[in-house]
């Protein structure tokens, strides 16, 4: 993935041509950023098994010769448990009041529940259309197909559904075409092979973030913030320094392990992600330090990044 220096000129869009924003809303861990990693077809937004990773509201963007979509990426929608969860679920909240369409992302493989019937509430007074993705169609018995698809129909109403799975792809193109159909007719709003426009020291952040969430699952995963302290790019190779933030000591030595051995996993893992995406070589070196409360802390917060808007 490369990031220019110069803004590129953006292309000539042919008549008829869609653009605008669509937000992708849902509860904690019903695959939101597998499902937009896909639709663009490369790594914008990191994954893991564990709930409320996604912490920014990114912006990922898929090109068509028919439209331009610009994906917003949100935070699952929560009961949150301290100010960053009020942060995040605020950011959530306030994506939906900002775009041309919603996408409402389910969990199609199990009935509808309480969680979907709040933010279905929730997106019954924004103004602009919802559809409804009823993901991991690939986990679905066809026999159970029907039954579970009229859970989401009684909730959603006259909201479109369409079955996908964000992990094969399954379904991804039909609701590509429905989703472009809702944009107003109007230009490219970025270049025609751009995928994000997310800062690059936010994507080595996250991709650090993604390997502790990989690699300790339950253990510290949510107390977990990444500081991109220093970037040099001396030619062929880029430096990165970064800080590991936790709350506690006990996660601190989690992180590091015996003799440094997790933290050189994490790292190596990190490492391997931006190599890829930055087609280039790459020294990473990781710091851990305790910051008590960071997820409390309004400063701490807005320091990182997390500011709710």
């Amino acid at each position: 993935m490369e990031f220019p220096a110069t803004i590129p000129a953006l292309p000539t869009s042919p008549e008829g041509f869609r653009s605008g924003f669509v937000a992708l809303i849902g509860r904690p861990n019903v695959g939101k950023s597998t499902l937009l990693n896909q639709l663009v077809g490369e790594k914008v937004a990191i994954t893991s098994p564990v709930a409320q990773t996604t912490r920014n509201r990114l912006r990922a963007i898929l090109t068509t010769e028919a439209a331009q979509l610009v994906l917003l990426d949100t935070p699952g929608i929560h009961k949150p448990h301290h100010l960053l969860g009020e942060r995040l679920v605020q950011s959530a909240r306030g994506a939906i009041g900002e775009v041309d369409v919603v996408l409402l992302l389910v969990d199609g493989s199990e009935p509808a529940g309480r969680g979907d019937g709040f933010i279905v509430e929730l997106l019954k007074h924004c103004r602009a259309p919802v559809h409804v993705a009823l993901n991991k169609n690939d986990l679905v018995d066809p026999e159970r197909a029907e039954q579970l698809a009229a859970s989401y129909r009684e909730l959603a109403g006259d909201w479109p559904l369409h079955p996908v799975s964000a992990l094969s792809g399954e379904g991804t193109g039909a609701l590509v075409a429905a989703l472009s159909a809702e944009l107003p007719e109007g230009p490219h709003l970025y270049p025609a092979d751009a995928v994000s426009d997310q800062p690059e020291q936010l994507l080595m952040a996250e991709l650090i973030r993604e390997q502790v969430l990989h690699q300790t699952r339950e253990e510290v995963p949510h107390s977990v913030a990444v500081s991109i302290e220093r970037v040099v790019d001396d030619g062929p190779r880029t430096a990165i320094l970064a800080t590991v933030l936790v709350e506690r000591s006990s996660q601190k030595g989690i992180l590091i392990g015996k003799g440094g051995s997790m933290l050189k996993t994490i790292g190596q893992g990190a490492r391997l992600q931006m190599e890829k995406i930055f087609e280039g070589p790459v020294y990473l070196e990781l710091f851990v330090k305790v910051v008590p409360g960071w997820r409390r802390s309004a400063a701490r917060l807005s320091e990182l990044g997390y500011r709710g808007d």
